[in-house]
């Protein structure tokens, strides 16, 4: 791996988005022009880059907000307010240059300190964002991390403003991808007017992206326009994107059908089998890279991590999952069973690890396994292992199917589903650590490389609240193969290492992969230039509406 600008040749990685089901309304700019209607879920929080790490709020803070670089629609990184991005000779300090001429669409410039400031807020525990775990690798982060004695201003102390237009970063170890990682939104700048209402701004955000908000109308829709003075990399081909909230995924099939919503990234159960036929729509379906899986809590009585019984049983639960029958029987051809914790077109994937097994369908030895765990400690009666999922989002028949397969190899009593109202309802259960059971838990990259589905989802570092490793997973082995593949000096090193990290989960299973969903879904027959991304999200900005 070159250490010396490397922005667009290290073994890349950043956050992926927890995946989101979605919901119905009104558009806002029904008289029509070339506004393109999206769906979209309720976001989980308000719009702040450094709090969203689901989709419905993805979506829309990823066309509000510029960072440092963009990715086209197969994951290429290039500069964006980036000049340059170098790293010293082993990837510990990194000297970023910005463009001149960024401005937020509240007039005030894009400076180094916008960055400065917004990466110390949300790394500050006392700030409590989600997407804290991504500044970690960042000298000063540890000492961000005791709430109670912190005000929320302290900032990082790896952080050096050179100049208006020039910064320093320097970590506390080699992080040979922090030039990609910086392309998450998680790592985008905030005006001054941020800090002085955190919660009026994530209401109505200012950013310096492609679009600029308008709207937002909770739980119906939320409105952006395009941006007239945005000079990057992503100019809109239309001239805004209005997110509409849907609960019924068939309720926006059939929105699109008629011609009232004009893209979806997904489809109903119900129509898998029908929509690239279906003469009513434009049909995507091509290999993607997001993955489906649940997470069993690490504490989760009979399933705790690192115990013997623990360990058995999630093997067990693992192996009585029928996944080619999910595949083929409920997803109609629109997934492919898991085999690791990333998937097929990430670099370094592999189908083979060991401990693979431990993702394939074999009830003879699940039984085994399970009764091993009950030698240990019984399961009785009043025992139940329930799997919670947003029932907005077509998840439903997945479900059922996962917890009858489950039933039909260990027994009657063992599972049960357990479905919340809508994607907000579940997340903020799950952030909250109030689900007492397994929960759907899913990724979606936002640059292809191992690091990205693994670090961000099972390191220590991002439990406890401060990432998205919800399960609060922690094995020091594991942490160690990632830190050791993040200083390694090529992507094939990198790359083996983080295979021998993915062995440890495979054998622990913190989350249990189910399948790889493909890059499918729907558009309506009067836009062009729909396609998906290699995030398995349309590329707005580039769609636009026939008049």
């Amino acid at each position: 791996m070159k250490k010396k600008a490397l922005a667009f040749a290290a073994a890349a990685c950043a956050l992926g988005m927890l995946l989101s089901g979605c919901g119905a309304s009104n558009d806002a700019a029904s008289d029509g022009g070339n506004i393109i209607t999206a769906y979209n879920s309720e976001p989980q929080n308000p719009l702040i880059p450094g709090n969203t790490n689901e989709t419905g709020g993805g979506k829309p803070i990823d066309l509000l907000f510029s960072r440092l670089i963009s990715f086209d629609a197969k994951g290429n990184a290039s500069n964006e307010v980036a000049e340059s991005i170098e790293a010293n000779a082993d990837a510990t300090q990194y000297t970023i240059k910005l463009k001149k001429g960024w401005k937020f669409t509240d007039g005030t410039p894009v400076t180094a300190e916008s960055f400065t400031k917004a990466w110390s807020y949300t790394a500050n525990a006392k700030n409590a964002q989600k997407c804290a775990s991504f500044f970690s690798t960042i000298k000063g982060y540890d000492k961000l991390q005791d709430a109670d004695n912190l005000k929320g201003d302290e900032q990082l102390e790896g952080l050096t403003v050179v100049n208006d237009n020039e910064f320093t970063v320097d970590l506390n170890q080699s992080d040979s991808v922090f030039a990609i990682k910086v392309g998450y939104s998680g790592f985008a700048p905030l005006p001054e007017s941020f800090y002085k209402d955190p919660k009026a701004f994530g209401e109505k955000p200012v950013g310096n992206g492609p679009y600029k908000f308008q709207s937002w109308d909770h739980d119906n829709e939320i409105v952006l326009v395009k941006n007239p003075d945005y000079k990057g990399n992503r100019t809109p081909k239309n001239d805004g994107v209005t997110f509409k909230v849907y609960t019924k995924d068939e309720a926006a099939y059939a929105d699109i059908q008629s011609g009232s919503l004009d893209v979806m990234e997904s489809v109903p159960a119900s129509a898998t089998k029908t929509f690239e036929t279906d003469s009513t729509v434009q049909a995507y379906n091509k290999a993607g890279s997001v993955i489906q899986q649940f997470t069993i809590p690490s504490g989760l009585k009979h399933f705790e991590a690192g115990t013997e019984e623990g360990t058995l049983r999630r093997q067990a639960i693992s192996m009585a999952i029928n996944r080619n029958n999910i595949c083929e029987k409920v997803l109609n051809g629109t997934g492919t069973p898991a085999s690791d914790f990333t998937s097929p077109l990430t670099p370094g994937y592999s189908d083979s690890l060991k401990g693979s097994d431990n993702l394939k369908y074999n009830a003879s030895k699940a039984k085994e396994l399970w009764e091993k765990a009950n030698a240990i400690s019984p399961w009785t009666s009043d025992d139940k292992l329930t799997f919670a999922y947003n029932a907005d989002g077509g998840h439903e028949t997945i479900y059922t199917a996962v917890v009858n397969s489950i039933n039909n190899t260990l027994g009657s009593e063992v599972a049960a589903t357990n479905p919340y109202p809508t994607f907000n309802d579940y997340r903020t259960a799950v952030s909250d650590r109030k689900v007492q059971g397994a929960f759907r838990s899913g990724w979606q990259p936002d640059y292809p490389s191992a690091e990205n589905y693994l670090v961000q989802n099972f390191s220590s570092s991002a439990a406890d609240g401060n990432g998205s490793n919800d399960g609060d997973y922690k094995n020091s082995k594991f942490d160690d193969l990632c830190n050791q593949a993040a200083a390694a000096q090529t992507t094939d090193e990198a790359n083996k290492l983080y295979q021998q990290a993915q062995e440890v989960l495979l054998n622990d299973l913190p989350a249990v992969p189910l399948y790889y969903a493909n890059a499918y879904g729907v558009a309506s027959t009067n836009v062009s230039n729909f396609e998906m991304n290699w995030q398995n999200l349309p590329v707005y900005e580039n769609m636009t509406k026939s008049k």
